[in-house]
C-alpha cells in the first residue's frame, strides 16, 4: 500500500510540474492580436494553430491524470478502516430524553410542578389584563 501511495503521489508531483510548464508556454487570448499585426509570433514549430491544439489537449490530459491522482491520495490516504457501511451510522447523536414528571409548567421559573403526573397537561392560565393595563405606572 505504501508503495501505491508514493507512485500516485510521484505521478500528481509530475502532472503538476508539466501542468505548470504548459500553461505558462501557452499564449493568451491577446496574443493573436500581436500576430495580425506582423509581430511574427505565428511561426512556430506547430504552425499558426496547431501548438494552441496541442498545447491545449495536453494540458487537459494532464488535468484528468492530476485530478484522478488527487482522488486516489485521498482514497488511499483515508486512515479509517473500510467496513463498506454508511458514514452516518459512525455518528450516533440522540437528543436528550425529555424527564417523565417534567411539564411546560415546571420548566417556567417561579411556578412548581403538577403533583400527579397526567397525560393531560393543564393550559396556562389566561393573563389578567390587557393592552394598557400591562404597562407598569411610576
Amino acid at each position: 500500500m505504501n508503495v501505491v501511495l508514493t507512485i500516485v503521489l510521484a505521478v500528481q508531483m509530475l502532472t503538476a510540474l508539466g501542468m505548470i510548464g504548459l500553461i505558462l508556454v501557452q499564449h493568451g487570448k491577446g496574443a493573436d492580436m500581436g500576430a495580425a499585426f506582423g509581430s511574427g509570433g505565428s511561426g512556430s514549430l506547430f504552425g499558426a494553430s496547431g501548438s494552441a491544439n496541442f498545447l491545449s489537449r495536453s494540458t487537459g490530459v494532464l488535468a484528468a491524470l492530476f485530478f484522478a491522482s488527487t482522488l486516489l491520495l485521498a482514497y488511499f490516504g483515508n486512515p479509517q478502516q473500510r467496513t463498506g457501511s454508511s458514514v452516518l451510522e459512525g455518528a450516533s447523536v440522540t437528543a436528550p430524553a425529555p424527564a417523565a414528571a417534567a411539564s411546560g409548567a415546571a420548566q417556567i421559573p417561579g411556578t412548581t410542578a403538577p403533583a400527579t403526573t397526567s397525560a393531560a397537561v393543564p393550559a396556562p392560565p389566561a393573563p389578567a389584563a390587557s393592552g394598557a393595563a400591562q404597562i407598569p405606572t411610576k
